[in-house]
């Protein structure tokens, strides 16, 4: 197996076969299939970051997968962003349709429709909707597993609120919520940008995004929320009578957390060259047990198993890998996948009261006394979430940065993943200035780092040379 710091791009490919993630050998380029292990784990994300959603007073919806043209259109820079990309469907049996629709690539024109008959007053406001679904789009740019494939797997949420400060709080709770799963939960670690103007959602007044850093030191978007503004619901017609009996347009956000790509994120940051490591919560399975078997105490060592499995059933997703394959060979193979914790019972164990455990992040074995191996079970899973959120969080920061200089830019970027550079603008008269960058050093301006008051002094544009008005972060991206 390659080693992840060397090629990155091959590690991550091998490991999202060999442990069983996916198949690409489905006929259609960009489509993959997500095998069991994976989807095991995208189902414990969905479920935290859906109880983070609803929390927060969303509620659930299914809207469908087809939309009518005429919807699509309706919102001109929304179409200009969005129509390239898109699936059509056009016949249905051998008829062709009148009207041809399109394979949901994000769902602001399916619902914003239904969002005009619904919303009529006050008392309705604020409406705060998601929905767990898939979205389809024609991805030109090389595809890679869970990072970028045509079809992908997420949460969007759509909120409708009477005045532009309930919609900005919504961003800003939007990103909380990242704050909360992605990183609190999942480990994962990221910068949250205001995007520049020309890299904003089709059809928002601003769009503010969580990037991480695969281990190559390339960008990748997470969840990012949009400060719709008043655009779709002119479009749509989504109006209130407040309470002077006035009619008014809501303010809107829609916010994205991808949940397949996430996973390719914990593939990336966690894991290492035996395979994948999984925070404890995450695993499919948290605790493998391996019997240490000869032929003559095979029954009373699987017996001891069982009693093992029994015992700390209730807290830990248990396996007894009671396979005839080689205690090596399973070792590895559970290893590969990523199980959190290892628990070896052999003929000498059963002797003595006690169990070897092994955990996964640092390779460390310990024996336990098995009456006490419940609880010291739970106080290694803890060990294991901390450490590797640590070692992530550490790995992450030191892969920030900082140039004055277009030379100096390229050499930062050489050695670490986000740089700071002095800029001109992050409006729309910047554009030529970030095509510059990325003409030079293959780069994408990914925007200024919310929140951050700081601004440039007496610096000059690395760009263009014009005194700097902002600090906007360059990176490299997938």
């Amino acid at each position: 197996m390659q080693l992840k710091k060397s090629d990155f791009s091959e590690w991550y490919n091998t490991i999202t076969k060999e442990a069983e993630l996916c198949d690409l050998r489905y006929g259609i380029k960009g489509f993959i299939v997500f095998r069991p292990w994976a989807v095991m784990s995208m189902n414990r994300m969905y479920a935290m970051y859906e109880d983070a959603v609803e929390s927060r007073g969303h509620v659930p919806a299914l809207f469908p997968a087809l939309i009518p043209e005429e919807y699509l259109t309706r919102e001109s820079d929304h179409v200009k962003g969005f129509v390239p990309e898109v699936f059509w469907v056009t016949h249905a049996g051998g008829a062709k349709l009148e009207e041809k629709y399109a394979m949901r690539p994000t769902s602001e024109t399916a619902m914003y429709p239904l969002y005009a008959l619904w919303i009529h007053g006050t008392r309705d406001l604020p409406l705060k909707i998601y929905q767990r679904c898939q979205v389809w789009r024609h991805e030109t740019k090389a595809t890679k597993p869970f990072i970028r494939s045509r079809e992908f797997h997420w949460i969007e949420a759509h909120d409708c609120f009477a005045t532009r400060e309930g919609a900005m709080g919504q961003v800003r709770e939007d990103m909380e919520m990242a704050e909360q799963v992605i990183h609190g939960q999942f480990a994962v670690p990221f910068l949250f940008f205001r995007r520049p103007q020309w890299d904003k959602f089709a059809g928002a007044e601003d769009t503010y995004a969580a990037d991480t850093l695969m281990p190559d030191g390339r960008a990748l978007q997470l969840p990012s929320t949009h400060m719709l503004g008043q655009h779709f619901s002119k479009a749509f017609g989504i109006k209130y009578t407040d309470d002077k009996g006035k009619e008014e347009y809501v303010w809107q956000t829609c916010y994205g957390p991808c949940i397949s790509r996430i996973y390719a994120a914990v593939i990336a940051t966690h894991g290492d060259d035996k395979g994948l490591v999984l925070p404890v919560r995450l695993a499919p399975v948290q605790v493998v047990i391996v019997p240490i078997i000869k032929e003559e105490t095979r029954e009373r060592v699987l017996q001891a198993c069982r009693e093992v499995a029994n015992a700390i059933g209730c807290c830990f997703v248990t396996r007894i890998d009671d396979s005839d394959r080689t205690p090596g060979f399973k070792f590895n193979e559970w290893e590969m996948k990523g199980v959190p914790l290892r628990v070896e019972i052999g003929m000498r164990d059963i002797e003595s009261g006690t169990v070897v455990v092994a955990r996964r992040d640092t390779g460390e074995k310990i024996k336990v006394k098995t009456a006490e191996l419940d609880a010291k079970l739970g106080e290694i899973a803890q060990s294991i979430d901390k450490n590797i959120k640590e070692k992530a969080d550490k790995w992450f920061s030191d892969k920030l940065s900082f140039a004055d200089s277009m030379g100096e830019l390229g050499k930062k970027l050489d050695m670490h993943g986000f740089v700071r550079v002095p800029f001109c603008s992050d409006g729309m008269d910047g554009e030529k200035c970030a095509d510059i960058v990325k003409e030079k050093h293959q780069a994408n301006m990914r925007g200024s780092l919310f929140g951050a008051p700081e601004k440039p002094e007496g610096k000059k544009c690395i760009a263009c040379g014009n005194p700097a008005t902002v600090y906007l972060y360059a990176a490299r991206q997938y």
